[in-house]
């Protein structure tokens, strides 16, 4: 990584199962991100207001809650109303694979479902932020 990235790590909506972002927001701080941690039952305006409060390179959102379609577009959409487009979005837990082109086709870089590496994450998400900084060279 060209430098330590911040990420906001969120569980959005009414699910209360936190333990893989828990397991998530550890492997990334392992890795060597700064992790801020939301906790349980964010709003997506919740989620934007720490990202823009964190100044976070990226989000990360956990959800098993099946409400993926709903939240994490709302998401999308209101980064992109405070400007933050660049933010990158990634979304992890219980995703279909069938919902995995419209999460993507809404501007979501990455899903992780369960089993995906630990590792594999944290080094996904520094290439795709070092290249992010690359193009704004």
């Amino acid at each position: 990584m060209k430098r330590p990235y911040r990420v906001v790590v969120a569980k959005p909506g009414l699910d209360g199962h936190d333990r893989g972002a828990k397991v998530i927001a550890r492997a990334l701080r392992d890795s060597g991100f700064e992790v801020v941690y939301t906790g349980l039952h964010q709003t997506p305006e919740q989620v934007v207001q720490a990202v823009v409060q964190e100044d976070a390179d990226a989000v990360g959102l956990s959800l098993l809650s099946g409400a993926h379609l709903t939240l994490v577009p709302r998401v999308v959409k209101l980064l992109a109303d405070q400007g933050l487009d660049d933010v990158l979005v990634i979304v992890g837990g219980i995703i279909p694979e069938d919902d995995i082109p419209s999460l993507k086709a809404q501007g979501v870089a990455a899903v992780f479902t369960p089993g995906a590496p630990l590792d594999s994450i944290g080094t996904w998400l520094g290439e795709a932020l070092d290249a992010r900084e690359d193009t704004r060279a």
